[in-house]
């Protein structure tokens, strides 16, 4: 199948969830007040926030589309690029770069071939980084989804992302 034809096929499947989000927002209409638990509705539907999105949200609760878009930019749980099914976190705080974090984030940008805040093509995979998963004692760390891993090396990393293909 050629890439082409994916991302048509990918485009079919979200042209298909804005009668879904039109639903949602019809339980809301006109309430501004419930901004923020709309995107997050939206976001469980399309994955991220693409932009037809957030201006049928702010039309349908009668806010600004900058409004809309200045909660989108304020919380971090809110993502305007497509998202992939696995997100993939390594954590850059200080014990786990000390213990050689960034050794594996190299490692995973290089095996997934993008950088942090990028999607794979496939939408199998996004990369990003955090500042603490709390799981210092088990330095250099990582999340791949709600998956905890610790005292990961660069040579790790693929037989871990294996485990989510």
């Amino acid at each position: 199948m050629s890439e082409e034809k994916q991302c048509q096929c990918a485009e079919i499947q979200e042209e298909e969830l804005y009668p879904r989000l039109e639903e949602v927002i019809n339980q809301h209409r006109g309430k501004g007040e419930d901004l923020i638990m709309v995107l997050h509705k939206a976001q469980n539907l399309f994955g991220y926030l693409p932009r037809r999105a957030q201006e049928m949200v702010a039309e349908g609760l009668n806010v600004s589309l900058n409004e809309v878009y200045g909660v989108i930019t304020f919380y971090n749980f809110f993502s305007t690029v497509p998202q992939g099914r696995n997100s993939v976190k390594i954590c850059l705080g200080t014990a786990c770069y000390v213990r050689g974090s960034q050794e594996v984030l190299d490692k995973a940008q290089k095996e997934l071939g993008i950088k942090v805040g990028g999607t794979t093509e496939d939408r199998r995979y996004s990369l990003d980084v955090v500042r603490c998963i709390g799981a210092c004692g088990l330095a250099p760390a990582m999340l791949v989804n709600e998956d905890v891993y610790g005292r990961v090396k660069s040579p790790h990393l693929v037989d871990i992302l294996k485990k989510y293909e």
